[in-house]
């Protein structure tokens, strides 16, 4: 048998530790001397402590841990739930990495308030444009629910033109459909000169001319799009217009390095 420091120096735990799973019944010693109080363990019992510590690290209250030990858990089962934690705590990190990228984009568009000139607003008419698109539907209009939807549906139309043999003409169009249950209907186009088909596994559709469209280009990632639409926002208030629907994104040019983009938002205005 073992002392409690030598059991706990064999398990990596402290001796406080020790004493309080067995307090809470977790893990009883082996023996205790009725005359000195001493507690002893058996290596035996590492085996337990093994499993409360990885229960415990997985998130588990000892309550629960408790609980699970009760039910005799296997080592496999143990590595099910690591896994399963695992996937967990990737999910959570990369929610949490996603949330701090917004945080920080929404703090540059504050530290923009007013630096973007509505005087970069051009007033055109833009012509009516045959794209082929797949569309989905996001949660809101917010770049973090519009992005997880947008971009694979960018990615997969690609594979279908390529397989289908069609050419992209021009550069991606997006437009914006909002629902009144507060959803957006998202469409992902690409520019192309074909008919619509049956066989297609894509829609081919004709977006209509906007015959007065406040225009700007925004430069860099679309998560940073805030100031971009700020200074189109005070222009059309400024200029005795209102917006109609949402803004249309023509993505002119999208290398990898996403800073380096460069995308024209259309908004269709009439008089206020």
């Amino acid at each position: 048998m073992f002392t409690i420091g030598d059991f706990a120096q064999l398990g990596r735990v402290s001796v406080r530790m020790l004493r309080h799973y067995d307090a809470l019944g977790l893990l009883r010693p082996a023996h205790v001397d009725p005359a000195s109080g001493y507690r002893y363990y058996q290596a035996a019992q590492l085996s337990r402590l093994n499993r409360i510590i990885a229960l415990k690290d997985l998130g588990f209250t000892l309550q629960q841990v408790a609980a699970i030990l009760d039910e005799r858990v296997s080592a496999e089962e143990l590595h099910g739930m690591v896994r399963l934690r695992r996937a967990e705590l990737a999910q959570r990190i990369a929610a949490d990495t996603a949330r701090l990228l917004r945080v920080e984009a929404r703090l540059r568009t504050i530290e923009r308030e007013g630096r973007m000139s509505t005087e970069e607003v051009l007033v055109k008419r833009v012509a009516p444009v045959r794209v082929a698109e797949l569309s989905a539907v996001a949660a809101s209009y917010e770049t973090e629910d519009v992005g997880p939807v947008i971009q694979p549906l960018y990615h997969e139309l690609c594979a279908r033109l390529e397989r289908a043999g069609v050419a992209i003409t021009g550069p991606g169009v997006a437009y914006y459909e909002p629902a009144e249950d507060g959803t957006v209907v998202v469409h992902a186009g690409m520019q192309v000169a074909v008919e619509p088909q049956e066989d297609y596994d894509f829609a081919v559709v004709d977006l209509p001319e906007i015959g007065t469209a406040a225009t700007v280009v925004h430069r860099g990632p679309m998560e940073e799009v805030g100031p971009t639409f700020q200074a189109l926002a005070h222009w059309v208030e400024e200029n005795g217009h209102r917006a109609v629907g949402l803004a249309r994104e023509v993505y002119l040019d999208c290398p990898p390095d996403e800073a380096r983009w460069v995308t024209e938002l259309q908004m269709a205005v009439t008089p206020a």
